[in-house]
């Protein structure tokens, strides 16, 4: 009987894992739901009262920081809540915990400074945070390796913010960053391209766009809670870094143009290394460098607030993507392909969807109603939108009348709910330094336009499967560090 009550105990199935009775993780789980009203009270007050307030040169509380400490707050409550489950009975629990909510005093520090070195050092901590979370286990070797990959990416960030900054503060006299936006027209012009290449760097490195992705693909070592607050919050810095200091970036247009570059080349990459990847967490990676491109892009348009209302909505979806990237793991079956050709009323449905989706989205937001680089914008909203509705078209169970009605309306619903929460969210931000500041339509956005179209086309037709040299170079380039991948049989074996 001993015997076989020990047995019965060594096979106790995992749903049987109570939360621990430490209390670091009920302490940090309440304190950051606690941080979470406190975010809806100054966000509250920042819309009924439309005002700012803060200590004079250290902090600045205004409608851009209270979203993101909503966002933010909302993001690491979930994350605190799902992970007294998830990492119960690990030995690094509590140091778990204290990393992830000092990560969210951090984040929502940085979100509300207003001293130089007061946003250096919260931008600098926040790396080195996310970095030892990445090495969360001590003694696993590959996760150690991520660990230090992402925290050398970080700590180039960090010294080229400080070099941007420094610059800036030598050429002003002020330490304030709203000091510093009040004298850009002053600023000499070496000086501020200086700035703004640092800064720049300083956010494509931090929100993994090409080529400074190869963190974010070595990160996969990070415990899944860890991972979600990472994909959902800490690559949207770059995001608000540029946002943050709008009036720096939005008189270069050639700086704007680049910034146009950089991003779309990062979205079509980051599209194109998901086609290939069966991996759950890398094909989740690979979403996140795509949809980080979009934000910097949506930010090179001048659409600062677009670029917030995607971060936010991107936190949404990603974090619910890695936090139920186990179920989807058990609940995925090899199938066999039906094939990818729509019916014609399908493609026709799929088209006029398209064309109504960029129709509504321009009405709703007044992008692309006036020949800048706001029509641009509205021509990728068509070619997503007409993507999304031919893959639901293709993969929908649903019978074929039922699909070719329903298609339509889901995805313009979709599109008016993203109208409605723009327009909001640009009416809090609107006391920021610059929420808007659409550019005139160039060269360059005709080109990437182009290329927008070709990518889509190429998606489509699947040559990313048809040919074997593009196939195996996707493959290649979406690979980790090899330093972080585990290669021999031993190393699965934990026990």
């Amino acid at each position: 009987m001993t015997g076989q009550t020990r047995a019965n105990d060594a096979v106790q199935p995992a749903e049987t894992t109570v939360p621990s009775a430490s209390f670091v993780p009920r302490a940090a789980t309440g304190a950051v739901w606690a941080l979470f009203l406190l975010g809806a009270a100054a966000l509250a007050l920042s819309v009924t009262s439309g005002s700012e307030w803060g200590v004079a040169g250290l902090v600045v509380i205004d409608g851009l920081t209270a979203v993101m400490w909503v966002v933010v707050t909302f993001f690491s409550g979930i994350v605190h809540s799902y992970s007294r489950r998830y990492m119960a009975g690990d030995r690094y629990l509590d140091a778990f915990f204290a990393r992830i909510f000092a990560f969210t005093l951090v984040v929502m520090t940085m979100t509300a400074a207003d001293h130089v070195v007061l946003f250096a050092g919260a931008w600098l901590a926040m790396g080195l945070l996310m970095a030892s979370l990445i090495g969360h286990v001590r003694d696993w070797p590959q996760a150690q390796a991520a660990a230090g990959t992402a925290r050398r990416y970080f700590l180039a960030s960090s010294g080229l913010l400080a070099a941007g900054l420094t610059a800036l503060v030598w050429a002003t006299g002020t330490t304030s960053i709203t000091g510093i936006l009040g004298q850009v027209d002053s600023l000499p012009r070496t000086v501020a391209l200086v700035a703004v290449g640092c800064l720049f760097l300083a956010a494509i490195i931090q929100s993994a766009l090409f080529p400074f992705h190869s963190w974010l693909l070595s990160s996969m070592t990070a415990p899944t809670p860890a991972s979600a607050l990472m994909h959902a919050g800490f690559v949207n810095a770059g995001g608000i870094l540029l946002t943050r200091f709008a009036p720096l970036f939005a008189g270069e247009t050639a700086v704007m143009s680049g910034i146009v570059v950089v991003g779309a080349l990062s979205t079509l990459l980051g599209q194109a290394l998901l086609l290939v990847q069966t991996d759950v967490k890398r094909k989740l990676g690979a979403s996140t460098m795509a949809q980080m491109g979009f934000m910097i892009l949506q930010c090179g348009l001048g659409f600062f607030a677009a670029a917030i209302t995607h971060l936010v909505l991107h936190g949404f979806y990603k974090a619910y993507l890695f936090l139920s990237s186990g179920e989807a793991v058990e609940q995925t079956t090899p199938k066999r392909s039906k094939g990818n050709r729509l019916s014609v009323p399908g493609a026709v449905v799929s088209l006029l969807t398209a064309l109504g989706g960029g129709a509504l989205f321009a009405v709703l937001t007044g992008k692309g109603t006036h020949l800048d680089s706001g029509l641009f914008l509205a021509f990728v909203v068509v070619l997503t939108t007409m993507h999304a509705a031919r893959d639901v078209l293709r993969r929908s169970t649903l019978s074929p009348v039922v699909r070719l009605v329903s298609v339509p309306l889901v995805v313009l619903a979709a599109i008016g709910a993203y109208g409605v929460l723009f327009n909001a969210i640009s009416t809090v931000i609107a006391g920021a330094p610059m929420a808007k500041a659409p550019t005139e339509l160039t060269a360059v956005h005709v080109g990437v336009a182009a290329l927008f179209a070709v990518s889509y086309l190429a998606t489509e037709l699947g040559w990313h499967r048809s040919s074997e040299r593009l196939y195996v170079a996707l493959l290649n380039r979406s690979q980790p560090d090899p330093e972080t991948i585990l290669t021999r049989k031993e190393d699965y074996n934990d026990a």
